[in-house]
């Protein structure tokens, strides 16, 4: 049974001022939940007879059996799906720039779902640093850590001031943006290490941090001119991005 007081504290991580008081977030589902379970430290996960049964459960300092109407009270999510649990927040790493390293930042990200995506994708390619604007959506929102699918426990994010950040690079150090008036991304030179830039899905990327980018790049209608829908979705143009660097830089 889940106390009153649990029931509270797992509800109020909903809120992202609750999750930075306490250091810590909510995932849900079986896959998820193991997926962050090898890397973070588990507080607490509640989960269904049926779920119980189904899987085996992940290493938690508590594990509680809830009813269905339990959970459906606790969970975030429209169709609970058996278990939640709660993880402290992984302290970030420093990024460090790394000619030889690939890394993202995002200029103002604010979908959860895009976000969640991004970190998929980040993950998949290798990516392992993102480094995200303070109006970046919050990495640990139910929304987005959902979106990962556990990719956020192989991600190092960080947040911090992009303009303060660039500055501070190596002046040689490739820092990449996406532009309506940039240079085609499959003709383009490309190298295995620096930073990918992707901006606000309705503004992309703001004029202060445009102003630092040393390497404009487009991703090409096709045929190119013809007549499209106005932009891609940043993190469908994100995915085609990294998989070009993937492909030419392997």
């Amino acid at each position: 049974m889940l106390s009153k007081a649990k029931l509270k504290t797992i509800r109020a991580l909903a809120l992202k001022r609750f999750r930075d008081q306490n250091g810590q977030f909510l995932a849900e589902g079986h896959k998820a939940v193991s997926e962050l379970a090898g890397h973070l430290r588990c507080r607490l996960i509640c989960a269904t007879e049926v779920a119980m049964s189904a899987h085996p459960m992940p290493k938690a300092d508590e594990i509680c059996t809830v009813s269905d109407k339990e959970l459906a009270t606790a969970s975030q999510l429209k169709t609970p799906q058996g278990l939640l649990a709660v993880f402290d927040k992984p302290t970030p790493r420093p990024f460090i720039p790394n000619a030889a390293n690939l890394a993202l930042l995002l200029d103002g990200v604010q979908d959860p779902g895009n976000l969640g995506t991004i970190i998929r994708i980040a993950d998949w390619f290798g990516i392992k640093d993102i480094v995200c604007s303070p109006s970046t959506a919050d990495a640990y929102g139910p929304k987005v850590v959902q979106a990962t699918m556990g990719a956020l426990a192989r991600v190092n994010l960080v947040y911090a001031n992009p303009v303060d950040l660039l500055r501070q690079l190596p002046e040689d150090y490739p820092v990449y943006g996406t532009f309506m008036e940039g240079h085609n991304l499959y003709d383009e030179p490309l190298t295995s290490g620096g930073l990918i830039i992707m901006g606000n899905e309705g503004n992309g990327i703001s004029p202060e941090v445009a102003a630092l980018v040393n390497r404009k790049i487009h991703i090409p209608t096709y045929p190119t001119g013809s007549d499209t829908v106005e932009s891609l979705n940043v993190a469908m143009a994100t995915a085609i991005t990294c998989a070009e660097f993937r492909r030419r830089c392997r």
